[in-house]
């Protein structure tokens, strides 16, 4: 898993939408800093709070010239859903091969669930470089960031 000042592991996956867009992150490094935050899956209640909540955040992320990347193994048509039920006006990325959960070392099952090959709760955020200077991952997967913590990283880099 990457820590604080480690090269973020750069990964290629498709965007949240019914239109199967391919995303690269390294076409979205250099503009400022980059927030990732892995979530476990679309519609559960603790993943749509988290999800809600930094759309609450946007404003301030993206005034600090930050871009916010939501990311999940849920197919692109669950997330393009769950984007437009919640009114997320940031990316979400569907990481269904498990491209970058298995390059952060997120990978989690919640077994009571039914839930195999998901994305254990993470938010790391990367300078225009590609630098991780902040990192965060759930002991479990229920709890979500510190919100004000995110952004002092965002306004920091």
């Amino acid at each position: 898993m990457p820590a604080e000042g480690d090269a973020a592991p750069t990964f290629q996956a498709t965007y949240g939408t019914s239109d199967h867009e391919p995303f690269d992150l390294d076409d979205v490094l250099g503009d400022g800093p980059v927030v990732l935050a892995f979530f476990p899956g679309a519609f559960t209640p603790p993943c749509s709070n988290e999800m809600v909540a930094f759309q609450d955040h946007l404003g301030e992320i993206e005034a600090a010239g930050g871009t916010l990347l939501g990311i999940s193994a849920d197919s692109p048509f669950s997330l393009g859903a769950f984007r437009d039920e919640y009114d997320l006006e940031f990316d979400l990325v569907s990481d269904m091969g498990g491209t970058a959960i298995d390059a952060y070392d997120l990978g989690t099952e919640i077994g009571d669930l039914g839930l195999h090959g998901i994305a254990n709760r993470a938010v790391f955020v990367l300078d225009g470089d590609g630098t991780v200077t902040y990192a965060w991952v759930a002991d479990d997967p229920t709890v979500e960031p510190d919100y004000d913590e995110v952004l002092e990283a965002v306004e920091g880099v």
